[in-house]
């Protein structure tokens, strides 16, 4: 009798806390493998666009220029810059919920600042003022600032590095914006979520055509605080409920060919033209498109991509330090081979820049991830990583 009772209390009292602490009900300790899978993924996508990019004939600041007039690679960018950096978003929404169902607002707060905004703001002076120094020099600019004191000089370069970083910039901002939210939606919002329907999702296709026309900047274009910002907020409040991806994943096959279909009419009917600004970018065939393919990855990730191997946990932890570090070697072996060896084959340009890309950006993350202080200040980690 005795026991029955204490097996009834301890039932109980386990039920308590899984409903009570942090996070409530909906705390899940399940690391969502496919969601790793998909981030590291998208980052070596962005790599190898950006060495595309670096020698594109379309978005002509700041880089090395074309080889010939008309490159079929440039295709690459078309098919990719869409949907990229908005996958991105809406994972990290995703991942947001997870981590805020298992922590405080303070723990937040810290977290990200330091993560995000630290390595994005003092992380520019203490160390990706050097890309700002190549890229001034890719684009022919730093001549023209040889009368300016060196202090000036110094905080133009570290201005100019912030490249890939305005990632975590917008995202730190949405994750601020987020808290401001959550204190007056009081999870309401999210417990909705769950019930959104596919047909739904799709529908959702006209609100993204609406975000992406607003709160964009004119000069530095990826900025699109209206269309990230839609993504990042859709991934906390809808797709972070697993049943909601497991009901887009039985529509894998769908959005795949929709997705692949709509990509291959954008990427053929305006190649030639910037597909990184107005109108292309955010017009709604490039909108149809970037939406079907965030659904599409989600959904055929969520069925065959949630699993592991020894490859996939070294890339999900290295990826981090692979999208912070990568610029910078890649750029400067396209400056210097373009200095020296110009006369190289375009295949072998983009391979060398490309392994370059890679091999850099892992060693850079393996040298300063050891460094006291730096660590902190570039990479927005307190302790030496012990997975090398």
């Amino acid at each position: 009798m005795l026991r029955e009772v204490g097996r009834k209390a301890t039932f109980y009292m386990l039920k308590y806390v899984k409903n009570n602490c942090k996070g409530g009900k909906n705390m899940d300790n399940t690391r969502r493998i496919y969601l790793d899978n998909i981030r590291w993924i998208t980052v070596c996508i962005v790599v190898i666009y950006h060495v595309i990019y670096m020698y594109n004939g379309v978005q002509p600041f700041g880089v090395i220029g074309p080889f010939k007039e008309q490159q079929l690679q440039d295709a690459f960018q078309y098919f990719v810059y869409p949907w990229m950096m908005a996958l991105l978003f809406t994972v990290s929404g995703m991942t947001v919920r997870y981590y805020m169902e298992k922590h405080n607002v303070k723990e937040f707060i810290r977290d990200k600042t330091r993560k995000l905004l630290v390595p994005s703001t003092i992380g520019l002076f203490v160390f990706q003022w050097i890309l700002g120094y190549y890229n001034m020099k890719i684009s022919g600019a730093l001549e023209s600032f040889e009368s300016v004191p060196g202090i000036v000089r110094y905080v133009i370069m570290a201005i100019s590095g912030i490249g890939v970083l305005w990632y975590m910039q917008v995202l730190w901002i949405f994750s601020m914006l987020l808290l401001l939210v959550r204190k007056f939606e009081r999870d309401r919002i999210w417990k909705k979520g769950e019930k959104t329907p596919v047909w739904l999702l799709v529908l959702l296709t006209v609100c993204v055509y609406g975000f992406s026309q607003v709160l964009n900047t004119s000069v530095v274009t990826v900025y699109r605080f209206g269309i990230y910002g839609f993504c990042f907020f859709t991934g906390y409040f809808i797709f972070s409920h697993d049943e909601v991806v497991e009901r887009l994943s039985k529509w894998w096959v769908i959005f795949l060919i929709a997705a692949g279909t709509t990509g291959i009419f954008y990427t053929i009917y305006y190649f030639g033209e910037n597909y990184a600004v107005a109108p292309v970018l955010n017009n709604l065939p490039a909108c149809i498109y970037c939406w079907f393919s965030i659904l599409a990855i989600l959904a055929f990730m969520k069925k065959y991509g949630d699993r592991s191997d020894q490859l996939t946990k070294w890339m999900t932890k290295k990826s981090w330090g692979l999208y912070v570090f990568h610029y910078l070697p890649l750029a400067i072996a396209a400056y210097y081979l373009n200095r020296y060896a110009s006369n190289l084959p375009s295949g072998l340009v983009y391979m060398l820049v490309g392994v370059s890309a890679f091999g850099g950006a892992f060693g850079l993350d393996a040298l300063i991830s050891r460094i006291p202080i730096i660590r902190w200040c570039v990479l927005g980690i307190k302790k030496e990583k012990k997975d090398v």
